[in-house]
């Protein structure tokens, strides 16, 4: 792979990250717009989750015989028509009917994506670390232009720019000359089964299904909190809460030394959730500005478990890799699903503080329970 190529990649991932998540600081204002409630609102986001969740168990037969430049270039035509589609919405229903269709092509370009840069054996794992800072680089881009946009120019111009960056993709996508498989796993139920009989899979994929649902939940519920604090706080300072959010791509870069300081990697994805559950803590607070600056610790901690834990994942077993680390983005998307719908009726019903001591529960609880299994994970210990 050239350079060129991937860094059509790279543009291709941050788009659809940034479709994926330009929702989320606009939920306050969409909400208002379709006068709905936060837990309607916080459906367009646990949607596309729900699909990146079944995506890796399902695709396999349904992509099995497509060419992966073939499904790249249909899917973003899809994705381009639908974001476009966004823009002139003007009911809850129909808003929603057009994500839905969005969360159903989202999976199989970044399936796509990742089989490219996958096919570069000699940078795999250079590819891999690019693929993980371009997500995040693409959900805080996403994040934060589309409160500054919906501030400047309204909300439905931010799917229309958005629309627009796709139709850029498009005409690179044309130019990219790989023309393999996606080689995607077809698991059975059998394969399953034998790989959760394995304890350390039971571990890792409960502590990110944990992590996960607790960082989806307090980020999709985040801008709510911050009008119910400062009711005239603009969309353009929403979106700058996901700022932090940016730490993703320098963890996921600098990992190896961070393990060094910690010695062993479960040491260290204990310490990222005891910094995890520290800045969750802190989210009591009511000062809006410590708030902001509370988000940066929050992902270091979140990161930080989760760039070891797709190590760890990837790396118990010699054999079914693809099926293993597919198993891993299943539990941890159906995190971030159930995380963007049940906070959200927990803080429409309870209030904020009811919801932060629920996250910080389930996070000691899932923290015991991978403390008291270290023992299974020598290697890492």
């Amino acid at each position: 792979m050239n350079r060129k190529e991937l860094l059509i990649i790279i543009y291709t991932i941050t788009i659809l990250l940034s479709v994926m998540y330009a929702t989320q600081p606009l939920q306050p204002l969409l909400a208002n717009e379709f006068e709905i409630s936060i837990v309607k609102a916080s459906s367009f986001t646990a949607v596309i989750m729900l699909f990146l969740a079944i995506s890796p168990i399902i695709y396999g037969y349904i992509l099995e015989s497509v060419k992966t430049k073939k499904v790249l270039a249909i899917a973003s035509i899809v994705l381009f028509i639908t974001n476009l589609a966004l823009g002139f919405a003007n009911s809850y229903e129909l808003f929603l009917i057009i994500r839905t269709i969005e969360a159903m092509v989202i999976p199989a370009i970044l399936t796509a994506c990742m089989a490219i840069l996958a096919s570069d054996k000699e940078n795999i794992k250079l590819n891999m670390s690019i693929y993980v800072a371009s997500t995040v680089f693409g959900g805080l881009v996403g994040r934060v232009f589309s409160g500054f946009i919906a501030e400047e120019f309204g909300w439905r111009i931010v799917f229309f720019s958005l629309s627009f960056a796709l139709l850029i993709g498009l005409y690179f996508i044309k130019k990219l000359s790989f023309e393999g498989d996606a080689n995607l796993v077809k698991p059975t139920i059998n394969d399953i089964t034998n790989i959760l009989k394995d304890k350390r899979f039971i571990v890792i994929y409960s502590l990110m299904f944990t992590i996960f649902f607790v960082f989806a939940g307090l980020l999709n519920i985040l801008p709510f909190r911050i009008k119910e604090l400062v009711p005239n706080t603009s969309e353009t300072q929403i979106g700058l809460l996901y700022l932090g959010y940016g730490m993703g791509i320098l963890i996921s870069l600098t990992i190896h030394k961070i393990v060094n300081i910690f010695k062993k990697e479960l040491r260290t994805i204990i310490a990222g959730t005891i910094i995890f559950i520290i800045s969750t803590l802190l989210f009591l607070s009511k000062d809006a500005l410590f708030l902001f600056s509370m988000v940066f610790l929050f992902c270091v901690g979140m990161f930080t478990v989760h760039t070891i834990s797709t190590r760890i994942a990837n790396s118990l077993r010699a054999s079914q890799k693809a099926l293993t680390s597919g198993m891993y983005l299943t539990f941890y998307y159906l995190g971030g699903a159930f995380g963007s719908l049940i906070p959200s009726m927990f803080y429409d019903r309870f209030g904020w503080d009811f919801t932060i001591y629920f996250f910080v529960i389930i996070l000691l609880i899932t923290m015991v329970f991978v403390h008291k299994n270290r023992r299974l994970f020598k290697g890492f210990n």
